[in-house]
């Protein structure tokens, strides 16, 4: 598509209601994620815009977007080197998105601003996925951000990991995560002074699981 064609179509989205546009897992069409915003501002286009990212991203490129991205909506994966190598193969993956969140906390600090329909319109938002058998790493994570960052950025802490098949007989994927998992986490959270998120049920996993071979994947059902 070129990219009148894509901002056409974006538009359309627009003149409907839409109020957002979210690019996921955008890394590799940065360059395309900078032109379709700019030629939106050019038509005096100028809805919210999301980047929602598995964090893996180079801080000198986020820079780029400063001006250009109303939402951060970035992964903390993993602390722990070993971990990230292991499920990733990413060895770099700690430093690499420790720098970039350094990079969004930057430009967007503390503050989420959310508007009157529970809408986040701009700042940024830290998402982390606890594992089964690797509480100690997401309450580092958390201990990172507490530190490094601060403990009234914005978290999703998420309690949504369930096994498919690709795990079966896997020594520690193999299962969901177990309630004295979640609440050594969440217990942490709390210590650490975070007041500012969301902290998703331990059951969560039971929901978030979209079936594709429906006509509503995302029905109530699943």
């Amino acid at each position: 598509m070129t990219l009148d064609s894509v901002v056409k179509s974006v538009i359309r989205c627009l003149e409907q209601g839409i109020e957002a546009v979210g690019f996921v897992s955008p890394t590799h069409f940065m360059p395309h994620v900078k032109s379709i915003i700019e030629k939106l501002n050019y038509l005096d286009y100028f809805p919210m815009t999301v980047y929602n990212t598995n964090g893996y991203e180079k801080a000198e490129s986020l820079r780029t977007l400063e001006t250009l991205i109303d939402v951060y909506l970035p992964d903390f994966k993993y602390l722990s080197v070993v971990t990230s190598s292991k499920y990733s193969d990413a060895p770099d993956y700690p430093d690499v998105v420790k720098k970039a969140l350094l990079e969004m906390y930057r430009q967007k600090g503390n503050t989420v601003v959310i508007n009157d329909r529970g809408q986040a319109v701009t700042g940024m938002i830290v998402r982390h996925l606890i594992l089964p058998g690797h509480a100690d790493d997401s309450i580092a994570i958390l201990r990172w951000i507490a530190r490094e960052l601060s403990p009234s950025v914005y978290i999703s802490l998420m309690s949504q990991y369930y096994p498919t098949s690709c795990v079966s007989g896997h020594a520690i994927l193999d299962r969901k995560i177990m309630k004295e998992e979640y609440d050594a986490v969440v217990n942490a959270m709390n210590e650490l002074g975070f007041q500012n998120g969301w902290i998703q049920d331990l059951d969560s996993s039971d929901h978030y699981r979209p079936d594709f071979k429906m006509d509503e994947p995302f029905g109530d059902d699943n």
